[in-house]
């Protein structure tokens, strides 16, 4: 019997691939939800803010999964190797998406997992696998996903140099113009690639980053309110407090303390 939903949570998936083992997960971006099972994995080809949530687990059957860091540069290569590595597409996908897992990408994975049982084969065979994963994936009907953002001059790719500067200057009052010039782009370019690829503004984007930063801090403990607030760079503990409550369900003292009392047990 399937069992209760987790409660959803907040998590920034790296560029990835994810596959289930036994399970059922939900994503959720913006107001796109992605619901899949072992039959597909799921692909995020970019930095994603998203609220994850597992629909079916319990004690007995509990929820597996798997998910593999891609390296773009490796993305890159097989492109360049391929004679692939142009940007030949000018509308932006979404960076996140669903594809079915078939035969050859299953064995893949299963072999890369055996690894562990076999750790002397490790430095050799695992960058292998992992570079067949890469491939297959490319192949997929997911690979254009991945492409947009490996192709260096790429809108894809433009918009992964602006996701990082985000993620270096969230605390810093966001100027589009400087983003944009991260970039290499226009600001009202910046704006349409950015919402296709994330579901997100820029600032949405910011805002999601100083929060959950500012959740890990009140779980460290070590600030309080006012000044978690003032370092992720809110200027009204009024403001954060608002947009805290919002996102987590909870005021950041209530939900700080019910992080701690799940981790401790009690």
């Amino acid at each position: 019997m399937p069992g209760d939903p987790t409660q959803p949570d907040c998590w920034l998936y790296d560029p990835s691939v994810a596959i289930i083992a036994r399970g059922h997960k939900k994503i959720t971006l913006g107001g796109q939800s992605f619901e899949y099972n072992p039959s597909q994995f799921l692909l995020t080809a970019i930095d994603m803010p998203t609220i994850t949530q597992v629909l079916s687990a319990t004690p007995e059957e509990p929820y597996l999964g798997l998910l593999l860091k891609i390296d773009l540069q490796t993305v890159t290569q097989l492109l360049v190797d391929n004679n692939e590595a142009t940007a030949h597409r000018k509308v932006t996908a979404s960076g996140i998406g669903l594809s079915p897992v078939d035969c050859s990408l299953a064995d893949a994975f299963n072999r890369l997992l055996q690894l562990l049982n076999e750790p002397w084969d490790i430095a050799v065979m695992a960058p292998m696998i992992r570079r067949e994963i890469l491939y297959r994936i490319i192949r997929s009907d997911c690979g254009e996903r991945l492409r947009q953002m490996a192709v260096v001059g790429s809108q894809g790719h433009k918009i992964n140099l602006a996701i990082r500067w985000l993620k270096e200057n969230y605390n810093r009052p966001l100027r589009i113009e400087d983003l944009a010039d991260s970039a290499q782009m226009s600001s009202s370019t910046l704006h349409v690639h950015f919402r296709n690829i994330t579901s997100m503004s820029p600032l949405q984007y910011q805002k999601w980053l100083r929060l959950n930063e500012a959740r890990r801090l009140l779980l460290a403990g070590n600030m309080d309110v006012t000044h978690v607030a003032f370092s992720v760079g809110y200027e009204s503990p009024t403001h954060f407090n608002r947009d805290y409550s919002r996102l987590f369900g909870d005021s950041p003292l209530r939900d700080a303390r019910k992080l701690r009392q799940g981790i401790s047990g009690k």
